[in-house]
């Protein structure tokens, strides 16, 4: 009993050592962030010069709202420099009591879902948020001049680039699901036209209702489905063989 309460304490004191490790980076990256958080803020606006080249300044309207709006955008970065510190430390916690197959499994999922998590959040920088910001900006005119708050914009461009970021998981957890055999071969090709109405629906949410964004996010999500198609369909064809 003795025994199994210290190797139980030991694990809770390297759980807790690597939280530290990985909540120290995560403000060490936010603090470094910040110093460089003007340079940071000029970047995100790329895309609004992109869209709209003679507007290039933003407005704040409360006193508080440039240091917190640089806030938030240094600890975005930080999280973002610190997530694969934290990879590693979870990875370094609980790689001793997974099997070979089980590591190898692992480090493709965390390969993958990076990866398609980065294209997404890049598609949308790219090509999303300069289209989607011409066309919001198109309605100005002599009797209407945009002022854009430096939160309200700043705040668009994250939930933009999270939403495309997340939505680009689709193909991921398709190939995931039929691997773990919980769907039978051929089931994501039947039931294409009511996933192709909850990619709509999910795209009108994650845009929070604006139509042109959308768009832009549900046309790829209607190639990353069928790209998920042709990817799981020989995984859920030899599941059902072998089962």
């Amino acid at each position: 009993m003795t025994v199994l309460a210290g190797h139980f304490s030991g694990h809770l004191r390297e759980l807790r050592n690597r939280v530290l490790v990985s909540f120290l980076t995560i403000l060490v990256a936010t603090l470094i962030a910040y110093a460089f958080s003007e340079y940071l803020v000029r970047f995100l606006m790329v895309p609004l010069i992109t869209g709209h080249p003679t507007l290039a300044r933003l407005v704040y309207t409360n006193l508080t709202e440039a240091f917190v709006s640089y806030l938030k955008i240094s600890l975005l970065a930080g999280l973002m420099v610190g997530f694969p510190v934290c990879c590693y430390e979870l990875w370094m916690f609980i790689s001793p009591g997974l099997h070979r197959h089980e590591r190898r499994m692992a480090k493709t999922v965390v390969f993958w879902a990076t990866a398609l998590f980065a294209g997404g959040v890049v598609f949308a920088y790219l090509v999303v948020l300069p289209r989607t910001l011409s066309f919001l900006l198109g309605f100005a005119g002599e009797q209407l001049e945009p002022l854009l708050r430096l939160d309200a914009y700043l705040t668009f461009v994250a939930r933009t680039s999270l939403a495309f970021g997340l939505a680009f998981e689709v193909p991921f957890l398709m190939v995931m699901t039929a691997k773990a055999g919980l769907v039978v071969k051929g089931y994501f090709a039947r039931q294409r036209k009511y996933f192709y109405l909850a990619i709509l629906v999910l795209a009108f949410l994650l845009t929070a209702g604006d139509v042109l964004s959308a768009v832009l996010l549900a046309l790829p999500l209607f190639c990353l489905y069928e790209a998920g198609i042709l990817i799981s369909h020989p995984l859920t064809g030899k599941l059902k063989t072998e089962g």
